[in-house]
């Protein structure tokens, strides 16, 4: 099978985070035809491994994320989606098919010294996130682990194009919930609330005035179920921080509770705060990456790449060993992901196999 065909086949067949069991299964199948020892990792993944010689102990691990989203595919292919509300919005499907071709071609000339872990990680798209997972299952122990290697396709770049950043690169990420208890009555009689409503929308205000160049607070979710002249008795609201810097991730998130607090204080409401910890910053290793932009250059188009405010579960691998995570360009017409007919151009596949499989011997080599 061709990496196209089985790319595919993944498009034409998505789960959603953590319900990848036909994946698992298909990608375990195409593995055992190719010879590749592998097994079942962090519930619904498959993590790969093909020996080269010499100190075995060396190793680079290379991932790619399975899942899928919640969208109801539009694009007029002939391996749409078959899963109703169910579509590869992400790309996913590409990342997938980019570490098969690469296990398939070294599969077949293994000469490198080390060992190679082929990583086709679930549920990407949601908390806990599948890297989390994997940790915690300590498969790299034992393992002088030199890399992580991760991809994502970008639309923004042009086919084929590569793009990096050294140091710290896309954000961290909590889900933020806040639960307004007050007093609530007849709207015209205000001497008599406490009012959840005024509150939550000075609480919106406050926390908005937070955001700054490394500090993204967005509030999505708002809900107040009173009416023209009931103010209900409680209120609830979700969003979303991003930051860039650990320690003013805990700085910020501090200050949100204590902002509640002073806004409890002057309402006379009670709010509660839930903070739902996400995934950690993702943080290119600076040696990592000027040695991919030196394996890239000769062949291809690079860019360096701006902060990123989206976040990947890839930052926990960051926060273990050395690792990397580009950007593989497939063009302006690919739409935007996340889309109901985000469409990539495959041609960003045998690009995407060529670099990553040239990166991996490069760092057995240094």
């Amino acid at each position: 099978m061709t990496p196209v065909e089985f790319r595919r086949h993944l498009h034409a067949h998505p789960e959603l985070s953590f319900e990848e069991h036909r994946t698992a299964r298909f990608i375990s199948e195409e593995l055992t035809r190719l010879g590749i020892e592998h097994r079942p990792i962090a519930r619904t993944g498959i993590l790969a491994r093909i020996e080269g010689h010499g100190n075995l102990r060396r190793a680079v691990v290379l991932r790619a994320d399975i899942d899928a989203l919640p969208v109801d595919e539009q694009c007029e292919v002939a391996w749409r989606s078959q899963q109703p509300g169910v579509m590869h919005a992400c790309g996913h499907d590409m990342h997938a098919a980019i570490l098969f071709g690469v296990l398939q071609e070294l599969a077949a000339a293994p000469d490198f010294e080390g060992t190679l872990f082929g990583l086709f990680q679930p549920g990407e798209e949601c908390n806990p996130g599948g890297a989390s997972l994997v940790l915690a299952e300590k498969p790299f122990e034992g393992y002088d682990v030199r890399a992580v290697i991760g991809e994502h396709v970008e639309a923004r770049l042009e086919v084929g194009a590569l793009g990096f950043r050294a140091g710290k690169y896309m954000a961290a990420s909590d889900e933020l919930r806040f639960t307004l208890h007050g007093t609530g009555g007849h709207g015209a009689m205000r001497q008599q609330l406490k009012d959840p409503v005024a509150a939550a929308a000075e609480l919106v205000t406050r926390l908005l005035a937070l955001n700054g160049e490394e500090c993204v607070l967005s509030v999505g979710r708002v809900r107040a179920d009173g009416a023209t002249n009931i103010v209900p008795d409680q209120v609830y609201m979700e969003g979303t921080l991003r930051t860039f810097d650990e320690r003013e991730r805990d700085i910020i998130q501090q200050r949100l509770r204590n902002i509640a607090a002073d806004i409890d204080a002057r309402h006379g409401i009670r709010t509660e705060v839930d903070i739902n910890r996400g995934y950690p910053c993702v943080v290119n290793d600076e040696v990592l990456t000027r040695l991919a932009v030196l394996a890239a250059k000769p062949d291809h188009r690079v860019e360096m790449l701006p902060l990123r405010t989206t976040a990947e579960d890839f930052g926990f691998y960051c926060t273990q060993y050395p690792a990397l995570f580009y950007r593989l360009g497939v063009g302006p017409d690919a739409g935007r992901p996340h889309t109901a007919t985000f469409c990539p151009d495959e041609r960003a596949i045998p690009v995407g196999i060529g670099f990553m499989k040239r990166l991996a011997l490069q760092i057995f080599e240094n």
